[in-house]
């Protein structure tokens, strides 16, 4: 498991799905801090295997690979359904519109007046002109998320106001495609932190559409949809073209395993430090969870077997 830096950091340390089992912005127990911190980075990760397996399915469907399909695809709705979600429920993650609102204004306009910005100008002096392009669109859809946010957290605020909540707009997905990386050094770094922190913002962006759907704010949860997708669909697509992030499904079958076999060490590790501290609850569900990666890594090995031997030239 990744330790993200950079946005995706910043995406974890900000104050705080689809069927979701349980409410999430239950109250949450008193945690020790670390154990929190170790929650979040846990989520930061579930949130980015959802996107990448995506990614990785959408590769094998292309191949005619259905069965490897599947397996991604069913793999990354557990790590977004089950494992993100019972993480945010124990750090009681989701609180009130306002509440979300306020954090989700502050960390678009991060993104859009510094981090997209500081991203942008290490590309130039990467000399990867199309990178840095890529991240000023990008500076400027966050700055117009950070708009209509501030824009519905006034009329949630003032309701007499006449202010309407914006819903925006839905942006078509696009397709992720096998490429190599456009650029290296810190660059390439940067990029591959965009992709844990655009995969974390559609994770949070979800689960406050949620809220608000439940707590009868439809167009709220309208908004945060709309940009939950653009963040996943656009975002998340189009950097990890740039970085690569796509291989050959052999390539995406072994980064998986590799991935989820570092998850489960991570979590034992999460595990320990949760129960020295007493925190017994989490303790049991990093230890789930760990159990669950390890289930994974071992479906993912027999599907390379599978695909190798398929592909293997018979005598």
């Amino acid at each position: 498991m990744r330790v993200a830096t950079g946005i995706a950091a910043v995406a974890v340390g900000a104050v705080f799905g689809a069927g979701l089992a349980v409410p999430v912005e239950a109250a949450a127990p008193r945690l020790d801090p670390e154990t929190r911190a170790d929650t979040l980075a846990a989520m930061t990760d579930e949130a980015y295997a959802y996107a990448s397996y995506r990614a990785y399915a959408q590769e094998a469907a292309r191949r005619g690979q259905a069965a490897v399909a599947r397996l991604f695809g069913e793999t990354a709705r557990e790590e977004f359904n089950d494992h993100f979600v019972a993480e945010a429920r124990l750090i009681g993650f989701v609180r009130g519109n306002q509440a979300n609102l306020t954090d989700s204004i502050e960390g678009e306009t991060h993104e859009a007046t510094e981090l997209y910005p500081s991203f942008a100008e290490q590309a130039t002096r990467d000399g990867c002109p199309e990178v840095t392009a890529h991240y000023a669109e990008f500076a400027g859809d966050e700055l117009v998320h950070a708009g209509r946010f501030t824009t519905a957290l006034t009329a949630l605020r003032f309701p007499d106001s006449g202010i309407e909540v914006p819903t925006g707009e839905p942006v078509p997905p696009v397709p992720i495609e096998r490429t190599r990386p456009a650029c290296g050094g810190q660059t390439l770094e940067n990029l591959r932190d965009t992709l844990y922190g655009e995969a974390f913002a559609w994770a949070k962006y979800t689960m406050y559409s949620r809220h608000a759907d439940r707590t009868g704010q439809q167009r709220l949860a309208e908004l945060w949809t709309n940009t939950a997708g653009q963040e996943l669909g656009e975002h998340f697509a189009e950097t990890a073209m740039l970085a690569g992030l796509v291989g050959t499904t052999a390539a995406n079958l072994r980064t998986a395993v590799a991935a989820e076999v570092e998850a489960a060490a991570t979590y034992q590790v999460y595990a320990n430090r949760a129960a020295k501290a007493g925190d017994i609850e989490a303790a049991k569900l990093f230890e789930e969870i760990r159990h669950d990666e390890l289930r994974h890594a071992a479906a993912f090995r027999r599907a390379l077997v599978d695909l190798t031997t398929a592909q293997s030239p018979r005598p």
